[in-house]
C-alpha cells in the first residue's frame, strides 16, 4: 500500500512538474494583459488590440494548464502512451459538459484522477499478451491503446465521476444561499473554507457564480469576500517563500514569485502546484489564512461590483483600506503557518 501511494505521489509532482511553466507563462501574460484594462459588466476587458491578443495568449496557457497536468501524470505511470488520453481526458475534465441537462466541471480535481487512472489503464494495456505480430504491436500505443483507454475512462467519467459532482454543486449553492441570510460570521468562515479550497476549480466557480448573483440582486458583500479571497492562497506562498526559505527549494522559490504577482492581479491557479505537492501543509493554512481574510472583509464591509479580484480591482471596490488590509492579514497568516507546517528541504548538489 505504501509503495501504491508512493507511486501515486510521483505521478502527481511529475504532473506538478510539468504543469507549472504552463502556469507561469499564462497567468503572467494574463495579468498583463489586464492592466489598464476597462472596468465592464463582465468585469476586466482590454480595449487595446494588443492587449486584448495577449488575454487570449495569456487564457490559452491557463486553459492548457489542466490538460497538461492529467497528461504527464499519466505520461509519470505508463511512459509516452498515456499522453494522448491524459490530454484528452485532462481536456474534458476541464470543460464543462451537460449530464441529465446539468452543467458540469471537474477542473483540476477530475483531471487529476483521470490523469492517474489513464496512466495504470494503459500500463496494463502494456502488459496484454499479443500475438508475436510487428504490425499489432506497432499499432497498440497509437490505436488501440488510446482510443479504448479514452472511451472507457470518458464513459465512466459521465456516467459515474460527473454525476456526484453535480450534486455536490447543486448542494454548495443551497447552502450558501441559505448562509447569506444568516450570521455574518458563520457565512465568512463557509467563503473562508470553501471558496478558493480548490484554488479556482468548479468549487471555486460555483461559488463565484453564486456571488455575482447577489449583485444581480443589489447585494455586494459576498462578491467582496470572494474577490479577497482569490488573492490570498497564492500570495501566501509567495510570502512564505520569503520567510521560510529553508522550507522550499530554489525553483520553488523562483515559481513562488510569479504565482505572487499573478495572485496580487486576482489569479489564484498558481497556488496548485504547491497545495498538490505538500497538501497536508498548504491546505490547512490557505483554510485558515482564507477565513481570516474573509472574516476582516466581512466586518470591514467590503463590497465589489465586478467578477474578479486581487488588487487590481482597488479602484471599484467598496472600503478600500478593509479590502487591502484582508488580503495582506490573510496571506501573512497563511505564510506563518506554511513556516510551521512546511518540512525543510534538502536540496540534492549535483
Amino acid at each position: 500500500m505504501k509503495k501504491i501511494l508512493k507511486d501515486i505521489q510521483k505521478h502527481l509532482l511529475s504532473g506538478v512538474s510539468f504543469m507549472m511553466p504552463v502556469v507561469v507563462a499564462g497567468g503572467v501574460i494574463l495579468a498583463i494583459s489586464l492592466l489598464g484594462a476597462e472596468q465592464t459588466a463582465k468585469g476586466l476587458v482590454p480595449t487595446n488590440p494588443i492587449m486584448i491578443y495577449l488575454n487570449q495568449l495569456g487564457k490559452a496557457g491557463m486553459t492548457m494548464m489542466i490538460p497538461v497536468f492529467a497528461a504527464y501524470i499519466a505520461y509519470s505511470a505508463a511512459g509516452k502512451p498515456g499522453l494522448t488520453p491524459g490530454f484528452i481526458l485532462g481536456y474534458i475534465a476541464n470543460s464543462v459538459i451537460m449530464v441529465n441537462g446539468v452543467e458540469v466541471k471537474s477542473g483540476f480535481l477530475g483531471a487529476l484522477l483521470l490523469g492517474l487512472l489513464a496512466g495504470y489503464m494503459v500500463n496494463w494495456m502494456k502488459g496484454w499478451k499479443i500475438a508475436k505480430n510487428k504490425t499489432l504491436r506497432s499499432i497498440m500505443p497509437i490505436l488501440i491503446m488510446p482510443i479504448f483507454t479514452v472511451l472507457v475512462l470518458g464513459l465512466a467519467y459521465y456516467f459515474i465521476i460527473a454525476i456526484p459532482i453535480s450534486a455536490l454543486v447543486t448542494w454548495l449553492t443551497n447552502v450558501m444561499t441559505e448562509l447569506n441570510g444568516g450570521s455574518k460570521t458563520i457565512f465568512a468562515i463557509f467563503m473562508g473554507i470553501f471558496a478558493e479550497i480548490d484554488f479556482g476549480g468548479p468549487m471555486t466557480k460555483t461559488i463565484s457564480m453564486f456571488t455575482l448573483s447577489m449583485i444581480n440582486e443589489g447585494v455586494m458583500e459576498p462578491n467582496g469576500i470572494f474577490r479577497v479571497l482569490v488573492a490570498v492562497p497564492p500570495l501566501g506562498i509567495f510570502l512564505a517563500s520569503l520567510i521560510a526559505k529553508n522550507k522550499f527549494t530554489e525553483e520553488e522559490r523562483d515559481n513562488a514569485k510569479a504565482v505572487g504577482i499573478i495572485g496580487a492581479l486576482g489569479i489564484t491557479e498558481g497556488a496548485i502546484p504547491f497545495a498538490i505537492k505538500d497538501p497536508k501543509a498548504v491546505y490547512p493554512a490557505s483554510i485558515i489564512g482564507c477565513i481570516t481574510a474573509a472574516l476582516i472583509a466581512a466586518y470591514g464591509n467590503v463590497t465589489c461590483p465586478v467578477p474578479h479580484g486581487g488588487f487590481i480591482v482597488l479602484p471599484v471596490v467598496g472600503n478600500k483600506i478593509w479590502f487591502v488590509v484582508a488580503i495582506l492579514a490573510g496571506a501573512a497568516v497563511m505564510a506563518i503557518l506554511l513556516k510551521i507546517l512546511k518540512k525543510d528541504v534538502v536540496e540534492s548538489v549535483a
